[in-house]
């Protein structure tokens, strides 16, 4: 129940380009090698924001998701599946609105934020000041305890580890919980659980955080505790009651420096984007007309690479050599501004070629896609399902 896992999702807004790419998918590709994970379109938070043009929605989730496929997210490594199809995020959503402080949600910085950003939308809606909740929801139901995030996104963790500790302390106290978890504790076997106990005293009395951990490590190494048992002492380390929900961790991501075409961050919206799987003319054409250092009126002007756009594209593409030479090159007019752009061409086609060769199985035959994100639904849902039951158990709404 307390086993590793990686969860994290994106909201689909069609196709990806290179800024998704650097920023979040070759980090997911580094990830389901090294952990269990599961990979979600978030349709749901699209409508957040675009709920009033949802036509797009499904067919954005699939050219998504393809993309995902065709930048080499495995789904023999990862589950991968769409969050409206697992409708116990949204029950789960339900039931901890009803213990959510509406002062939380109000004090989330990316809810006035998204708010100013947007303001020709109408964001006053229950929806969007409710979505913090809904991707806590996401999280915790998988009892997931690593969250891929960057910077701006660590609130909303700090969020859904405060709203699992409060689920956690009204509704994990058990009748008797203090006499059973006693009992539990002798389960260890008395040098664990001298141990056990011990680390316990250091955190409860001392607020050591590097003893919780060691705790909580001691509990997952022990392999002859019932489920129970093992909820139990979770719970009993930490307060008086069962641990029913876990408290996510941020895994700090790289912010992506994937640059757009003019030099401002790669987005839709700027219209400055390199499309994954985009044809190969196409993004010749694009960087061949990339703006560069505008000092460089004429070939024999020298330039500046800092100030130059394409500068940057070499900073994630070119190795130490092609830099040297660029510097050099640009600073003495020693090369031209389309000579500078070709290895940048080069290193972006060959690191596109693969994708494309394994989007077209995908292209070919839509049902491929189709019955990898119904098996990763199933596989989600089973888990989902193990938390509802818990957390309907807790809540006192089980008439089984």
């Amino acid at each position: 129940m307390y086993a590793e896992k990686v969860l994290s999702g994106m909201r689909p807004t069609g196709r990806l380009h290179l800024g998704h790419y650097h920023g979040v998918l070759a980090n997911w590709i580094k990830l389901q090698h090294e952990y269990p994970c599961l990979f979600f379109a978030a349709d749901w938070h699209a409508l957040t924001t675009a709920y009033d043009e949802p036509g797009t929605i499904t067919q954005n989730t699939w050219d998504m998701i393809v993309d995902w496929l065709a930048a080499g997210v495995d789904p023999s490594q990862a589950t991968l599946f769409i969050q409206s199809r697992v409708p116990e995020h949204a029950e789960l959503h339900l039931l901890m609105s009803m213990m959510t402080p509406l002062g939380w949600l109000e004090r989330v910085p990316t809810y006035k934020d998204q708010q100013e950003k947007l303001s020709h939308k109408d964001l006053t809606t229950y929806g969007f000041l409710g979505y913090p909740l809904l991707m806590s929801a996401d999280i915790l139901i998988y009892r997931a305890d690593k969250v891929p995030v960057g910077e701006d996104q660590i609130p909303h963790i700090e969020f859904t580890r405060e709203l699992a500790r409060r689920f956690n302390h009204m509704y994990g106290r058990e009748p008797g919980f203090e006499e059973k978890a006693r009992e539990s504790v002798k389960k260890l076997g008395s040098k664990r659980a001298k141990l056990y106990e011990e680390l316990r005293t250091r955190f409860q009395e001392k607020g050591e955080e590097e003893a919780l951990e060691q705790a909580k490590a001691l509990l997952n190494e022990t392999q002859n505790l019932s489920l129970g048992d093992k909820e139990r002492l979770f719970g009993y380390l930490e307060g008086g009651g069962k641990m029913i929900l876990v408290e996510p961790g941020a895994l700090l991501t790289e912010a992506s420096r994937m640059p757009g075409l003019d030099g401002q961050k790669m987005s839709k919206s700027y219209g400055n984007t390199i499309a994954l799987r985009e044809d190969e003319d196409s993004i010749r054409k694009k960087i061949r007309t990339m703006q560069t250092d505008p000092a460089r009126v004429r070939r024999t002007d020298p330039g500046d690479p800092d100030k130059c756009p394409v500068w940057q594209f070499h900073l994630i593409y070119s190795n130490g050599e092609v830099r040297e030479w660029v510097q050099a090159g640009c600073r003495s007019a020693g090369i031209g501004c389309i000579e500078c752009k070709q290895p940048v061409i080069e290193a972006v086609l060959k690191e596109q070629e693969p994708m494309r060769e394994r989007a077209r199985m995908y292209e070919e035959d839509p049902q491929l896609v189709r019955n990898i994100i119904a098996d990763g639904c199933e596989k989600a849902r089973k888990l989902a399902q193990e938390t509802m039951r818990d957390v309907r158990e807790a809540i006192g709404l089980d008439y089984g």
